[in-house]
């Protein structure tokens, strides 16, 4: 059986490259692109380029507001990540009162006019207490009411080798009419991967002429600030001289100025903020270049990204980490094909 997949917000193609890679025991069970739209013409051609360059026409640059989607091609499988913005704990969090909150409903849109037999939505962990919960609630009942078995879970994907701790609340749904239960994959077949940061930095290393691999270019000050700080310290936990604290009134945010501590997954790679917020070596006194977080993010070296430095930065850390996006995918195909594996409850008990 081979899914057709349709993908809203798509961002830069890490749910799409898990999917496309995933595979399983019965080779007649597989995943391949159909259509995909994005808001963004950066993204959207970094998406045609690495996922679908013969046909680059089935991405389609659009506000999703003014998308008319009746003229899509019909699909097996929706996967939808969509905007974040208004719930991560690092915004406002305005939930369902932000321009962001309520793009869910387009999700629900095409789940009710294309009726795919699974579907797959991603969100922060901070959704679920957007609105005093109320949000995430209401989410759970229109993606029911539009016909679908969910189950939503929160995967730690540092639990499922990945090199990053990155949480991200990730619903699963099944059309009512098909015999298939979605399970939650265990991490038990994780334990013991080596995803340390510095492991997925350096092994193999990054090749001289790789892609989006451009050093930032650091301040006198901000080199010698870093030179202070340690693996694993920030800007606050470190001892700075006078000359080199942040005088923030109020903040005590970890990330700032923050190294990474080289014997274990990095911190969240995040797509925007200031100064502080880049990402900063365990050892060099600088920020990460953005093909060191795509390694992060578990991107091959081969991806890649369109669209200035910072456009590039921000695809990055707006991405599902490919490796995670494909075990659950290939989860997905076990289920339809029959295949046992190792499971576990889910986290968010509805």
């Amino acid at each position: 059986m081979i899914f057709r997949l349709g993908e809203l917000f798509c961002g830069p193609g890490g749910i799409a490259w898990g999917a496309m890679n995933a595979s399983i025991e019965d080779p007649n069970f597989a995943i391949v692109h159909q259509w995909a739209n994005d808001y963004d013409a950066d993204t959207c051609e970094t998406y045609r380029l690495n996922i679908c360059p013969d046909t680059p026409n089935t991405v389609y640059h659009a506000d999703i507001r003014k998308f008319d989607m009746s003229k899509l091609a019909p699909i097996d499988a929706l996967a939808f990540g969509f905007p974040c913005n208004d719930y991560s704990v690092v915004g406002e969090q305005k939930g369902m009162d932000g321009v962001f909150g309520p793009l869910y409903s387009y999700g629900v849109k095409a789940l009710k006019l294309f009726k795919p037999k699974w579907f797959l939505a991603e969100n922060v962990g901070g959704l679920r207490n957007a609105n005093d919960g109320k949000a995430f609630t209401k989410i759970l009942k229109e993606l029911r009411e539009a016909g679908y078995t969910i189950t939503p879970h929160l995967y730690k994907f540092e639990e499922y080798g990945v090199p990053q701790a990155r949480h991200r609340l990730i619903i699963v749904g099944i059309r009512d009419d098909i015999d298939v239960e979605f399970k939650v994959p265990s991490t038990a077949p994780y334990v013991g991967i080596d995803n340390t940061c510095k492991n997925a930095i350096e092994n193999p290393p990054i090749p001289e002429d790789a892609y989006n691999n451009e050093l930032t270019r650091q301040s006198e000050t901000v080199v010698r600030r870093l030179q202070h700080i340690l693996p694993g310290q920030n800007a606050f936990t470190a001892d700075l001289p006078e000359d080199l604290r942040l005088n923030i009134r109020g903040a005590k945010i970890s990330q700032i100025y923050k190294r990474l501590d080289p014997t274990k997954p990095s911190y969240t790679v995040t797509g925007s903020g200031g100064g502080g917020t880049h990402i900063y070596h365990w050892e060099e006194p600088r920020a990460l270049t953005n093909r060191e977080r795509a390694r992060l993010q578990t991107f091959p070296d081969t991806y890649r990204f369109i669209g200035s430095k910072e456009s590039v930065r921000k695809q990055i850390g707006m991405a599902v980490p490919c490796q995670g996006a494909k075990i659950i995918f290939e989860a997905i195909l076990k289920c339809f094909a029959g295949i046992e594996y190792e499971s576990v409850d889910p986290s968010i008990k509805e």
